[in-house]
């Protein structure tokens, strides 16, 4: 995210103008804008105009307006926001008090004002512009004739391509067919590789699979660069990193993150923490359950009696649209920090977060164990 503009007190109003470059910096936005805040962009807009023969003509105008915030939608497979609001400023073609929605799109520069710029916002500001905390990362996740190719970002994983080949066996009568076909799939891969994996971007790309899939792509596609010369696999082919999962799904991502040789390439990033972060929550539930806590009430005890060593918490919570609701979290997580905790934040979009929010969307580690908490109704 491009911060072009910042004028703003903390814990107080202020407006920030910024500019979306990729996918995340969009969902960024979507977490940092709230309902009440006003944000103001360039917009098209259809406006009846008087004609000469009496009757009225529509026109579409380009104009700038500003809208006070009510609701807000992210459309993930689109790249953009939908931002719908009433008009707050003054404008021949549009009322004051007018309903509009306003899209805001990669590379489209807009200008947002909230009344209050609190820590989570502020940090979040900070995380959008920080380019050294994006995880880039590219993942092919494949088994014998299915491959997906996922884009890890710093808070949102989207697939990119699904590549799927009928593949026959490899015995009997078959097994004439089973080469073409397995070069036919690893050659459709290659092509997918090639367009989505941009090493510019991504610090590694990961093959992974169950069994010997994975190397067998490696091979073919270190092969294939020498033979046509693509020299972004070739130059890049130290970043290229092979893992062993159960499978092509997307649910085998979390074995990747897991994995060491991941880790050591994207250890620090805000991702690579969170999935540690959360990697330490589950061995911990599993080994000293006392130490450990998860939803609202539960976490809320352990607060109160200064228990919380490292705070889990989803970025959903955060967008409530009850302010008390919100401010309660953006408490809880400074309040926590201040007594030399850990707080993470976990995006939704993210395969950590998703695990997250299966456990209520907030959970802890604690310092000390808690074992009455149990007798606590959640």
């Amino acid at each position: 995210m491009k911060v072009v503009r910042k004028d703003l007190i903390p814990n107080g109003p202020g407006s920030v103008k910024m500019v979306p470059d990729e996918a995340d910096d969009l969902w960024m936005a979507y977490n940092l804008i709230a309902e009440g805040d006003s944000v103001l962009a360039a917009t098209v807009r259809k406006v009846l105009r008087e004609a000469a023969s009496g009757g009225r003509d529509a026109e579409r105008v380009k104009l700038k307006l500003e809208i006070k915030v009510e609701t807000i939608e992210y459309d993930k497979q689109g790249s953009v926001l939908r931002i719908r609001g009433k008009n707050i400023s003054e404008n021949e073609h549009v009322k004051i008090g007018a309903f509009h929605t306003l899209e805001i799109e990669l590379h489209r520069p807009f200008v947002l004002r909230k009344d209050i710029w609190d820590s989570l916002a502020l940090d979040l500001l900070h995380q959008a512009s920080d380019p050294a905390a994006s995880a880039d990362l590219a993942v092919i996740l494949m088994q014998e004739g299915l491959a997906h190719i996922f884009l890890v970002g710093r808070s949102v994983t989207t697939t990119r391509s699904r590549i799927e080949v009928s593949i026959p066996r490899k015995h009997g009568p078959a097994i004439a067919g089973y080469e073409s076909a397995l070069n036919k799939f690893f050659e459709n891969v290659l092509q997918a590789f090639l367009k989505h994996v941009d090493f510019r971007v991504v610090r590694c790309a990961v093959i992974a699979s169950p069994g010997f899939t994975k190397d067998q792509f490696h091979r073919h596609l270190l092969l294939e660069a020498e033979r046509r010369q693509l020299r972004s696999v070739i130059e890049n082919k130290s970043r290229i990193i092979l893992v062993h999962t159960t499978s092509g799904y997307k649910h085998s991502l979390r074995e990747v993150l897991d994995a060491p040789n991941v880790m050591n390439m994207i250890k620090d990033t805000k991702a690579a923490q969170e999935v540690r972060a959360l990697k330490e929550f589950f061995s911990m539930l599993s080994n000293d359950p006392a130490r450990t806590c998860y939803g609202p009430k539960h976490v809320e005890v352990a607060h109160e009696r200064m228990a919380i060593h490292t705070l889990l918490i989803t970025d959903e919570l955060f967008r409530s649209s009850d302010i008390a609701t919100r401010q309660k979290y953006v408490n809880l997580v400074n309040s926590v920090k201040d007594s030399g905790g850990n707080a993470y934040v976990f995006s939704s979009m993210h395969v950590s977060g998703e695990q997250l929010a299966q456990l209520t969307g907030i959970a802890a580690i604690l310092r000390f164990p808690l074992p009455d908490l149990e007798d606590i109704e959640m």
